[in-house]
């Protein structure tokens, strides 16, 4: 099928232009979340659990984090770095896995806030500044999910357009020469030529 060549094929497809400033966003927000999720685990390490491997929903949006910032800025590395080594397929599943993960995160953290800051009612300290940090989590994390679910959209539809895209011939693209008519000659086009006399040897006496 088209649109199978298209997904399967090498080289970065004919992206919008808009779309860079989709995934500058996506990292941007990558980065700021980052920081707010790492934040939000020395916070929560604060009773032990981080110790022993647990770092709840804030641990999940550092690893959801790291992946956006490798997926997509090695994307654009290859879009502009390395165009011939961009294999399509391996973008699909890692935008894919991308699109699940922010899924994934924010939702995660908008329960966990939801939790915490519900049990701590209006009191402060740090465990109503950990809910806070998550509900920022979940609300940023959120707005990069719908950032991701674009991209992969118009990657599959950049790729498939691409391959279902009729191929122009030589002729269109002006890439064949006319050659000049060859006229037939006939035999009454042909030049005169000029009776040919023998000679005769001269009489003797």
């Amino acid at each position: 099928m088209a649109s199978a060549r298209g997904l399967t094929a090498v080289g970065v497809p004919p992206f919008p232009s808009w779309i860079l400033y989709i995934r500058i966003a996506i990292l941007v927000l990558s980065l700021v979340l980052l920081g707010v999720a790492a934040w939000a685990v020395s916070l929560f390490s604060v009773g032990g659990s981080a110790a022993y491997g647990y770092t709840g929903a804030s641990g999940m949006m550092v690893f959801v984090t790291i992946w956006s910032l490798v997926v997509y800025g090695g994307s654009l590395g290859f879009q502009f770095g390395a165009p011939h080594l961009f294999y399509r397929i391996v973008g699909l599943i890692l935008y894919s896995l991308a699109v699940i993960f922010w899924l994934a995160g924010w939702a995660y953290a908008a329960s966990q806030a939801a939790l915490v800051l519900d049990w701590v009612g209006g009191y402060g300290g740090e465990v109503h500044d950990y809910g806070s940090a998550l509900a920022v989590c979940a609300g940023l994390g959120a707005v990069a999910w719908v950032l991701s679910i674009i991209d992969l959209v118009f990657f599959i539809l950049a790729c498939v357009r691409e391959a279902t895209a009729p191929k122009l011939s030589q002729a269109e693209l002006g890439q064949v020469q006319p050659t000049a008519p060859v006229a037939s000659v006939t035999t009454n086009e042909l030049p005169h030529e000029q009776p040919v006399y023998s000679q005769q040897p001269y009489a003797t006496q």
